[in-house]
């Protein structure tokens, strides 16, 4: 019956020979385990004729979800590993320990033995910035705005104190680098944005519907990592390279920056990063000269870190003679 109604779920209809065949069991069978399922509360639709089938319908008080072994198992170490939205680690301890506490002794016995096996190493290794802490609430709210074609209204880090709410149209979440944006589109200027979800302050919902209109492409990945170095950081920054936008673009990620061309020997490279020490890392991998005029704390601090590199190298051995 597991089995039977796994198989329901993952399509919207099935014939019962089908169903039989997947399941190698009688239509017969399929028939009995069907108003058994019925009996449980879970509403299967049926419809006879040529094109007979069955349905599992939606229905308003659906018994508590099934796993089997494997979906289990997978749901509890994913609770107990898992990461990607900071701020829930509460909620899921509670799930987990729910979840526990159904399982059978032999199902339980392997997700403690896992979870006693292993260890986690640190996730953020590559910033000295800690991951944003982003609000479940906020992402479901979100969700759902886009699900309803709704539009939002949030105050927004960055946007003037004294300015008004932004109110945006939603598209896309997009997950990358930990952590979260929102695809939005501002219907009065028609400009497309995304827009850090830890940045983001809710208003009350509108209640204003839109009728959609896509980004061009449909890509929102793409347009994220592409938007994100000039405007979804808490540091920008503008680096004269000395090197044709073709020695610079075959050196980096197309994600880490935007790169300009100047002339045939000198490029721009429009790059971003939560702290002045992750752009210095940034640029010093380039592994060619480059310039830094803004802002002035880069400045600065590119000048403090060429000095400690330079107090770094040992004296050269006096010359004989």
């Amino acid at each position: 019956m597991l089995a039977l109604l796994s198989l329901m779920q993952s399509r919207p209809a099935w014939t019962g020979s089908e169903l039989a065949e997947r399941l190698g069991v009688s239509a017969r069978t399929i028939r009995n385990d069907v108003d058994r399922l019925r009996e449980l509360g879970y509403p299967v639709d049926a419809a006879r004729g040529a094109g007979g089938h069955y349905r599992l319908g939606a229905g308003a008080r659906l018994p508590p979800l099934l796993l089997d072994d494997e979906e289990a198992v997978a749901v509890a170490i994913g609770l107990r590993a898992g990461n990607g939205v900071a701020g829930i680690e509460e909620s899921s301890a509670r799930a987990l320990a729910k979840l526990e506490q159904v399982l059978p002794h032999r199902l339980r016995r392997q997700v403690t033995a896992i979870g006693d096996a292993m260890s986690r190493g640190p996730e953020n290794t590559g910033s000295n910035v800690e991951d944003p802490v982003i609000d479940a609430a906020v992402l479901t709210t979100l969700a759902a705005a886009i699900r309803d074609h709704e539009a939002v209204r949030f105050d927004y880090r960055g946007a003037p104190a004294d300015g008004p709410p932004l109110s945006v149209e939603p598209y896309r979440l997009v997950s990358w680098q930990r952590h979260w944006y929102l695809v939005g589109r501002d219907p009065a200027a028609g400009t497309w944005r995304p827009y850090r979800v830890d940045w983001i302050s809710l208003r009350m919902r509108t209640g204003l519907r839109f009728e959609p209109a896509p980004l061009p492409g449909e890509d929102y990945t793409a347009f994220v990592l592409r938007e994100v170095a000039s405007t979804g950081w808490s540091v920008h920054a503008r680096i004269t390279v000395c090197a044709p936008a073709a020695d610079v673009l075959a050196r980096i990620n197309p994600t880490v920056g935007v790169v300009e061309s100047v002339d045939e020997s000198t490029s721009v490279l429009v790059t971003g990063a939560d702290s002045l020490e992750i752009i210095a890392v940034y640029i010093g991998m380039l592994g060619l000269d480059f310039r830094v005029t803004d802002p002035p704390e880069l400045v600065e601090h590119v000048r403090v870190l060429g000095e400690r590199y330079r107090r770094a190298i040992p004296p050269a051995p006096a010359a004989d003679g």
